[in-house]
This record gives structure tokens, C-alpha cells and sequence, in this order.
């Protein structure tokens, strides 16, 4: 004999209530994920390190790397990997927990105490949400400054190369007053934070030079840049010349910090950038019509790929429920994998369509979550059967 389904109102105010006034129940299926969760994050955190570590090791044999600064390189990475696994280590906590308890008859046992299976699995909801929200924080705030100190840490002790090697770089920014900034250097000292060689050229509105400037070295002195011993030459809108002087700490902001700059030329990596220098990027205006389009994609994916641990969340629990032969660890870890591949083919592809479109933000935003859209149809298609049943 079982209780009466409970109606879609009671179990909307069943998850209402599972995140304002938690019970007993609640914190019983909480405590049920705490300890897969645990270790689907360590389990998926050693496989996606396991390239890295294999690399620092060669580092500190074949090239003889400061095994400390080796070390410090590796820690300084495990946000990042921590941030990408996250949302497969909850779906993997998600099918054991539900496993265990289908496998030992407790979902039955609630529901037959008048308990919906959409209350039985709303802290998890729940949970999952509050995971995403840490994520992205994790993301927005942690994993920049972790990627930058990692970068220093690889190019100044390990490889004891400057940060930006011997090339010459180019940063552009946009003055307030409608003109451009070019800031060119021939090289980066990482442990005093200097430019060196450094020529700065300003264009007003009518995108004629308005001034020159040689420096040999530039040091970061915050908020802004101090450049030593300038030269300056200031040129009148016919472009001759009306003025030359000489600064010894003459302070200009070139647009960007110490860490932006080895982010952007060092690793030109955007997945380890966050949201805001991603836009400061975008608004310089050096970017070219494609690459202004892969940047706006990875902005609006960066906000969407965090929640994927709360669609993963909703999408495990049904299949939780369903009996497998060999259920397990083994057969979460095998079921957690083809889910994520199969987010993750979805994402990739949504995101290659969509980043070759116009549109800007508008259909990066659409490209961006649609993979979390549609499994989150599935997730609550698959949950609304098996409450049914």
C-alpha cells in the first residue's frame, strides 16, 4: 500500500521547503552525497592531473627544474582542474547516492510514507545549485589569480625565462576621450613587473599621433605604469613636431596589469580568464570580427558552464533509479563519463555554430546554454516518469 501522489503544488512547496527550512529528511540526503561527492572530486581531480604531473616530472628530471617551484606550479593549477571536474564529480555522486538508496528500498519506503520522489530529491536540487553558485565564484575569483601565479612560477623559475620570452608584444587600448593607446615592448622582467624597451604611441579622435614616448624600462607602480628616464615628442595635428621633453618617472596607464599581460600573451588562454578581463579584452577594440565572436562565446560559457553541476544534478537522479546489473562505483564512474561526453559534444558543437554567427552577446547567449537547456528537459522528463511510476 502506498500514500497518495502528492499534487505539483505540494511539490513545488516541497522544494521551496527543502532550501528555506531543511528537515531531517533533507539533511539525511545531503549527508548521502557528501561522501561520493568527495570522492568523484578527488577520482576525477587526479585523472585530469595526471598529464600534468607526468609533465612537472619530466621538467624536474630531463630539465632540472626547482622541485619546489615544480610543485608550487602543480598546486597553482588545481583550481582550474577542480573547477572542470566539479560538474562531473556531482553527477557521479548523484547516480551512487540514488543507487544505494533504490538498491536498499529507502525511495521505496518514503514514497510509501506518503513522500513524492520530487521531495525526496529537492535538497539535492537544492545542493546542486549552491554547488554551481561556489563554482562560478571559484571561477570568477580564485581560478584567474591561481592561473596567473602559475604562469609566472612556469616561465621565471621553472623554465627561468622572462614571462614573455624575447618577442616583442603589442597591447591596444582605448583613451576616454575617443583616441587609441599603442603600447609596444620588446620584453617583461616577471620579477620586478617592468617593460622594457618600451615605445608608447597616442592617437587622438582623428586617428592622427598626438605623442611619442621611448622608455628603456617601465616598472608597475599601482594602480598605473612609471616609465624611467622618458623621452616624450608631441606632434601637432599636421603632424609636425611641436615639443620634445624629458621625464624621469613619467606615469601612464597602458590598459592593462602585470597579470592581465601574461594572461593574454603568454597563454592567450581564455578559459582561464575571467568574465571581466574577458570583457576588458572584448571593449579594447584589437580584436578582429572572429576573434571578438570566440570571445564573446567563452563570456556567456563561462557563466553557463558552472550551473551544469545543478543539470547534472537533476539528470542523475532518474537514472539513479534505474536497477543495472554490476551497479556501483565502477558502473557510476562508467554512466558519470558517458553523460558528461555527451554534454560536453553538445556544448561543443553548440558552441561552434553559435561563435561563427552574428549577433554578438545575443547568440553567444543562446549557444552557450543550450546545452544546459536541454538536459535540463530531459533531467525533468525522466524525473516526472519515474515519479509517476
Amino acid at each position: 500500500m502506498t500514500g497518495a501522489r502528492p499534487s505539483r503544488a505540494a511539490q513545488a512547496r516541497g522544494v521551496l521547503d527543502a532550501f528555506l527550512r531543511p528537515s531531517i529528511l533533507d539533511r539525511y540526503m545531503v549527508a548521502e552525497l557528501v561522501g561520493p561527492f568527495s570522492f568523484g572530486l578527488s577520482a576525477f581531480t587526479l585523472i585530469y592531473a595526471a598529464t600534468d604531473l607526468l609533465a612537472i616530472g619530466r621538467l624536474v628530471s630531463e630539465e632540472h627544474a626547482p622541485l619546489l617551484a615544480a610543485i608550487g606550479y602543480f598546486v597553482w593549477q588545481l583550481p582550474m582542474i577542480v573547477v572542470t571536474v566539479a560538474p562531473i564529480a556531482m553527477l557521479f555522486a548523484m547516480l551512487l547516492a540514488m543507487q544505494r538508496l533504490s538498491g536498499e528500498s529507502e525511495i521505496t519506503a518514503l514514497k510509501a510514507g506518503g513522500i513524492g520522489l520530487v521531495r525526496i530529491v529537492a535538497p539535492l536540487l537544492v545542493l546542486g545549485i549552491l554547488v554551481s553558485i561556489v563554482v562560478y565564484v571559484l571561477q570568477e575569483g580564485l581560478v584567474p589569480f591561481a592561473n596567473d601565479q602559475a604562469v609566472s612560477l612556469r616561465e621565471a623559475a621553472i623554465k627561468q625565462v622572462g614571462a614573455f620570452g624575447g618577442g616583442s608584444h603589442t597591447v591596444v587600448s582605448q583613451l576616454p576621450e575617443g583616441g587609441q593607446q599603442i603600447t609596444y615592448f620588446r620584453g617583461y622582467d616577471p620579477a620586478n613587473q617592468q617593460l622594457l624597451y618600451v615605445t608608447i604611441v597616442t592617437y587622438g579622435a582623428d586617428k592622427k599621433p598626438e605623442a611619442i614616448l621611448f622608455s628603456d624600462r617601465g616598472r608597475y607602480d599601482p594602480p598605473t605604469w612609471t616609465f624611467d628616464n622618458a623621452s616624450i615628442y608631441r606632434f601637432a595635428p599636421d603632424g609636425s613636431l611641436v615639443a620634445t621633453s624629458q621625464d624621469p618617472s613619467a606615469r601612464i596607464d597602458i590598459g592593462e596589469k602585470p597579470s592581465e599581460l601574461q594572461q593574454r600573451t603568454v597563454d592567450n588562454n581564455r578559459e582561464t580568464m575571467s568574465r571581466s578581463q574577458i570583457k576588458e579584452i572584448i571593449a579594447s577594440g584589437q580584436l578582429s570580427p572572429q576573434e571578438t565572436r570566440s570571445y564573446q562565446t567563452t563570456y556567456e560559457e563561462k557563466l553557463a558552464r558552472p550551473f551544469a553541476c545543478f543539470v547534472f544534478t537533476l539528470i542523475a537522479a532518474p537514472f539513479g533509479l534505474r536497477p543495472a546489473r554490476g551497479s556501483g562505483t565502477g558502473f557510476g564512474f562508467a554512466l558519470s563519463l558517458g553523460i558528461a561526453f555527451s554534454y560536453f559534444v553538445i556544448a561543443s558543437i553548440s558552441s561552434a555554430v553559435f561563435s561563427g554567427l552574428p549577433g554578438g552577446y545575443f547568440t553567444s547567449t543562446i549557444g552557450a546554454w543550450i546545452p544546459n537547456v536541454v538536459f535540463t528537459f530531459i533531467g525533468i522528463a525522466l524525473l516526472r516518469r519515474a515519479a509517476e511510476n
